[in-house]
């Protein structure tokens, strides 16, 4: 395959990989890693809060003990906080009645109930297990990782045949390619029915000139060859084929024209112009 070839294809391919990173990608970030990044994020702003409110209890309580100190005869009932409601602390004065008698460097086993917020976040956890299980591996009534895969690959595929039929009509002298076996083949037809009365059914020339060598009157690119064949040469006798032909046919008979060097047909015409060579791909 040429170089050309090789280009189109690569140019083919970019639309579905920049669909299919679309699909899949948030700000640019694979989705793992974007929840990640969401996941430690949220637990630092609560780790912070967290701090910030223990904070404020502490200088609370130390209001409280410095006004105590000042008026001994007035005592204030301290108000219980959330935090200590949502964790079900029990007092200070309470702690003989929950102590385990284990005792090590100084510092006493309670038994301290888990907080009932742990609780109901772990039996959510169990329940949202129970139907992530169920919907996903019994039931299968929603896609599997595998399943979102190929779904996304399918879209990809779709999203590219739209894109290459709504950008294949915009082809001209300047974003020609070379095509692939399909567009040659498609130019062959173009060719024998429109061009081999002059340029002979093999590319050996007639009328005019020789298309198999590699000496060009107008220009040896494909670029060239798009340019001659769309606008003609009104002052040898070609017509203009833009009228005729859509963009796209004029790049198919461009590729098959491009696709006849060096195939040395029999009665082949006399070399005609200036030598070209393709360049070596890099």
């Amino acid at each position: 395959m040429s170089s050309p070839a090789m280009a189109q294809e690569t140019a083919n391919a970019s639309p579905v990989t920049e669909v299919a990173s679309a699909a899949t990608n948030y700000g640019g970030l694979e989705k793992m890693v974007f929840f990640s990044l969401v996941g430690v994020i949220a637990v630092e702003l609560v780790t912070i809060f967290y701090f910030i409110y223990n904070l404020r209890l502490l200088i609370q309580k130390e209001k409280v003990s410095t006004a105590a100190d000042a008026s001994p005869e007035t005592t204030k009932i301290p108000r219980v906080s959330l935090w200590s409601k949502l964790n079900n602390f029990k007092p200070a004065e309470q702690e003989a009645d929950i102590t385990l008698h284990h005792e090590y460097d100084g510092i006493r086993e309670l038994d301290n109930r888990l907080p009932p917020w742990w609780l109901y976040g772990f039996y959510l956890c169990i329940v949202f297990a129970a139907i992530y299980l169920w919907r996903y591996h019994v039931s299968h009534s929603a896609p599997s990782s595998k399943e979102e895969y190929e779904i996304a690959v399918t879209k990809a595929a779709a999203d590219k045949e739209a894109y290459l039929a709504k950008t294949a009509s915009k082809v001209d002298e300047n974003s020609v390619v070379m095509l692939d076996a399909g567009g040659i083949a498609a130019g062959q037809a173009a060719f024998l029915t429109n061009c081999a009365a002059c340029h002979g059914r093999q590319g050996e020339g007639g009328v005019g000139p020789n298309l198999t060598d590699e000496y060009w009157l107008h220009g040896g690119k494909i670029n060239d060859v798009f340019k001659t064949i769309k606008y003609g040469v009104p002052e040898k006798g070609m017509r203009a084929w833009n009228e005729d032909m859509s963009p796209v046919q004029l790049a198919q008979l461009s590729s098959y024209i491009k696709s006849l060097a060096g195939t040395k047909p029999p009665n082949a015409k006399e070399q005609q112009g200036e030598l070209y060579k393709e360049p070596d791909p890099q």
